[in-house]
């Protein structure tokens, strides 16, 4: 945690909310959890309240005018104001409640600084909005998409918005696809950042416009910065008509799951 906010640049302050995320998931591993029912099946717990609480705490201090849209506590603030946080305090709840480490804390600036903390690897994923690094062990390194590893991660997670035009959980029956790729299901934020550090080839995921999205905007974020490929399923720019996303590493890993989408689910091009 630190302890003056006060200097602190938009991108260290999403470091720094990202951090203190981190530190109360980490705090609250293992423990007994409470668990808040969101219905169909979806629940947060204590550890994500809690993470968000200190996320808020350090935008508070550092940025007090500024709205925040939280995953739990929802909005504060002006909804259109120009400066608005989106805060996922707790991206794979399902898996921290398992107790998987799989999890990732997400803190982004609309159009602004993003940053992902993985809150057991002590790694944090971030951008300033033109370049995207990780920082280990006091280090920075920038962030080196590639495809070479061929892993692709797929969230199976429902609703499914697009069906039955797309549903990421048909592209593994495509016969191409297990060809050329090995699927990961991993299904939070930590697999966008993953992309943009070189360790999947490329992530898929149903959905509508996720760029303004608590669960995405973070990893969205990293992934344009490192310069990775980013579309909607269907090939066109994420926004408003979006319909979830396609991010890859490079643009021939990009082309050839994108023809393979397409081979699939003929509707999407409509």
């Amino acid at each position: 945690m630190i302890t003056s906010t006060a200097s602190l640049d938009d991108v260290d302050v999403a470091i720094a909310a990202a951090r203190a995320g981190a530190e109360a998931v980490r705090a609250r591993y293992g423990q007994r959890l409470t668990h808040i029912d969101k219905g169909a099946g979806d629940f947060a717990t204590d550890a994500d309240v809690a993470a968000e609480e200190a996320i808020l705490g350090v935008i508070r201090a550092a940025r007090p005018d500024d709205a925040v849209h939280g995953e739990e506590g929802g909005q504060r603030g002006a909804a259109d104001a120009v400066r608005q946080w989106w805060v996922d305090p707790l991206c794979g709840t399902l898996n921290y409640a398992v107790g998987s480490m799989l999890v990732a804390v997400n803190v982004a600036l609309r159009d602004g600084p993003a940053a992902v903390a993985d809150p057991f690897s002590g790694e944090v994923f971030f951008t300033d909005g033109a370049t995207a690094w990780v920082r280990r062990d006091g280090s920075d390194t920038r962030l080196a998409p590639t495809a070479a590893n061929r892993l692709v991660d797929v969230n199976l997670d429902p609703p499914f918005p697009s069906a039955p035009g797309f549903r990421a959980v048909d592209l593994l029956a495509h016969p191409g696809f297990v060809a050329r790729f090995r699927p990961r299901v991993l299904s939070t934020t930590l697999a966008l950042a993953w992309v943009a550090a070189g360790r999947r080839a490329a992530y898929v995921t149903d959905g509508g416009d996720l760029t303004g999205s608590v669960h995405f905007a973070a990893g969205i974020a990293l992934c344009r910065a490192a310069g990775c490929v980013v579309t909607g399923v269907d090939g066109a720019p994420v926004g408003q008509a979006g319909r979830g996303l396609l991010v890859a590493a490079d643009a021939e890993t990009h082309a050839l799951l994108l023809s393979m989408i397409r081979a699939e689910t003929p509707a999407v091009t409509s």
